[in-house]
């Protein structure tokens, strides 16, 4: 079953919402469906018709015989005093804070009653839908346009929408006035982009690539005396691929490593030489090797839409995360969450298996997709998982995004999702210089232009050239500015989107520019068939939120217990020496920085000819990080003395 549009990963890049009838405007769900009348005896489930099925996209009344596929989220016994708790809980200003519950208390404070469940189940039978499966979060249903339209008291219509049609609810969902307090919301009653399928077996490793040389062993070792200048100066080739050792020294590790804390990886599919690959990396690379249990994964029972996801193309996705967490967190132990898709219901129950069983204490997601294709229905459904992960000291961080603005991408200046949410750590990324002997030098903010080299050699074409990428980040459209950003984001981040202040991302960066990236090692497939492990250069956000979550896990391991949401204690450091205040020119106004980079035209090697180029760095669309706040890098990145800060309560 798929009820929204598949996830996309985050970065593997080589080159607070409101309970149920909290008021639809709150979601940012347009006037006009706002408005809507509610049949009698019945409470709307707000934004569930989305923004695209309006009149001038009507293609006319779906057919009765469609198949409809739904999930209805449940709200729990008391979705206020979830907020309100999840909030205090995390506040380090709070008399609450830290007093987290077990998964089994969160369940009989906050999660859904028997009678509930029963209830909304008994309600969902009696339309004609047929129960196909039930959790502690929600029920899913499946049936005929019919009994959906019986059930949630709307019609559903087909639309065109990206020059296809898919059906959708003409007007928002409604559930019985007896069950408002039971239902969060329905998923599921529009059908865009695609129904997924079934299918157990996963593909074997993706296509090879390799990176070409020259390269620089630290920032600046190998400078490219040969190739024209850059802003007025030789400059150096990109890293070969920072390691561990690298990013512990640039980002303050000191003497932590983790232990006894545990991180959680989601993703979608499971690559099947992840184990083999990691041990392999850590002994190639200087990394303590694993003990025995150290790395462990949980995986559904079989996986669904393995070539509309394209699951070979998720391994280096996990290869990158499961290596970068160990890697600056040498000891901490790691889970991998394998999702059966990238499709929002498998990454969801991914989520809730880390939630319901209290799996680990911070989890690392490399994935998501833009503001515009999020519904307000799965975003409540998405809240209240990170919500009740937060009263058991769980914190979620997500990758801000890999195209700045989003405007070279989709057109409309926009943030990325799930990382826009109240409830998590968003990461932005940066370019990031390691000097010799492991010395941090600066970093800018992560934003590239691209220009090749002529063909006599001479010079850059069109210097600077092109944007290929950089961190995401903004200001959310939909979801208002929460308590810990308050009087830190600058009015003309926070209010760019009119007169209300809104969520504005990321929260905190780390390294993501694949030109000063990490080193990773993953088993692949090369052009003659064969097999085999090889290590490449990768960066993205992707890269960031695993290392954020390594520090996080440095840094509980310092506070001896679970640091939780994390917004609140990033926040309260904001404006200290424990953070590297970024920004595009840190070696002074007007001082542009770039790297050369050679790479194979054919991806893995020099047979059919070699690329030639100069990437600028700190060039972020109409991102900027400068002084203080950005929404390049928010409050920076971890400096020496970060980590240790947890060691005691933290005063200014």
């Amino acid at each position: 079953m798929r009820t929204s549009r598949a996830r996309r990963r985050a970065g593997v890049s080589m080159a607070a919402t409101l309970p149920l009838l909290a008021g639809a405007l709150a979601l940012g769900i347009p006037s006009a469906q706002a408005a809507d009348p509610v049949p009698s005896g019945r409470a709307a489930l707000a934004g569930t018709q989305p923004i695209w099925a309006t009149g001038s996209a009507d293609q006319g009344a779906t057919a009765q015989s469609t198949k409809v596929n739904a999930r209805v989220y449940l709200a729990g016994r008391d979705a206020k005093g979830l907020d309100a708790y999840a909030a205090a809980v995390s506040d380090p200003h709070s008399t609450s804070y830290g007093k987290y519950l077990s998964a089994d208390q969160t369940q009989q404070r906050f999660g859904a009653t028997k009678e509930q469940i029963d209830a909304v189940t008994k309600w969902l039978k009696s339309s004609g839908l047929t129960v196909t499966g039930s959790t502690q979060h929600y029920i899913s249903v499946s049936g005929d346009v019919a009994a959906a339209q019986k059930a949630f008291a709307t019609q559903l219509r087909n639309y065109r929408k990206d020059g296809r049609t898919y059906h959708a609810p003409s007007k928002n969902a409604s559930a019985p006035n007896a069950l408002a307090g039971a239902v969060l919301t329905v998923a599921g009653l529009d059908n865009a982009p695609h129904q997924a399928t079934h299918e157990d077996t996963l593909p074997g490793p993706g296509d090879g690539f390799r990176n070409s040389g020259p390269f620089s062993t630290y920032y600046g070792s190998n400078v490219a005396k040969t190739l024209p200048d850059a802003y007025g100066t030789k400059i150096p080739y990109a890293v070969h691929g920072y390691t561990g050792k690298q990013l512990r020294a640039a980002y303050g590790a000191g003497k932590y490593t983790g232990k006894g804390v545990t991180v959680a990886i989601t993703d979608a599919y499971a690559s099947p030489t992840m184990a083999s690959d990691a041990a392999k990396y850590a002994k190639r690379n200087g990394d303590a090797a694993y003990k025995k249990g150290q790395y462990t994964e949980v995986l559904p029972a079989a996986f669904n839409s393995v070539d509309a996801c394209k699951a070979s193309g998720w391994y280096g996705e996990e290869s990158l995360d499961v290596e970068a967490v160990h890697a600056v967190a040498p000891d901490a132990n790691i889970v991998y969450v394998g999702g059966a898709s990238c499709n929002d219901p498998d990454l969801l129950d991914g989520l809730n298996k880390v939630v319901d069983k209290r799996l680990a204490d911070i989890v690392s997601n490399s994935w998501g997709d833009i503001e515009a294709n999020e519904t307000p229905d799965i975003q409540a459904a998405y809240d209240q998982t990170f919500k009740l992960g937060a009263i058991e000291g769980i914190g979620f961080y997500f990758s801000s995004g890999d195209n700045g603005d989003e405007v070279a991408n989709t057109g409309k200046k926009q943030v990325d999702t799930p990382a826009n949410s109240a409830w998590v750590t968003s990461v932005g990324g940066t370019s990031l210089a390691v000097g010799k002997n492991d010395k941090y030098q600066f970093e800018t903010g992560w934003g590239t232009e691209k220009a090749a080299l002529s063909a006599d050699g001479k010079s850059w074409v069109n210097f600077p050239g092109a944007y290929t990428g950089g961190a995401g980040g903004g200001t959310s459209s939909t979801v208002k500015q929460p308590f810990y950003q308050r009087g830190i984001v600058p009015d003309s981040l926070a209010k760019a989107n009119g007169a209300t202040r809104m969520r504005t991302v990321p929260d905190i960066a780390a390294v993501a520019d694949p030109n000063t990236g990490f080193l990773v090692g993953q088993t692949q497939t090369w052009p003659d068939k064969s097999v085999s492990y090889d290590e490449y250069r990768i960066g993205g956000t992707s890269l960031a939120a695993p290392v954020t979550a390594g520090i996080q896990a440095l840094a509980q391991q310092a506070q001896h217990f679970p640091i939780g949401f994390a917004n609140p204690s990033i926040y309260a450091r904001y404006n200290s020496p424990l953070f590297h205040d970024v920004t595009d020119h840190p070696l002074g106004a007007g001082r542009n920085l770039a790297v050369a980079r050679v790479d194979f035209k054919n991806a893995v090697d020099a047979s059919g000819g070699q690329l030639t180029s100069v990437r600028s760095l700190g060039k972020d669309s109409s991102l900027s990080a400068v002084k203080g706040y950005d929404d390049v890098t928010g409050v920076g990145t971890p400096a020496p003395g970060y980590v240790a800060s947890y060691a005691f309560p933290f005063r200014r």
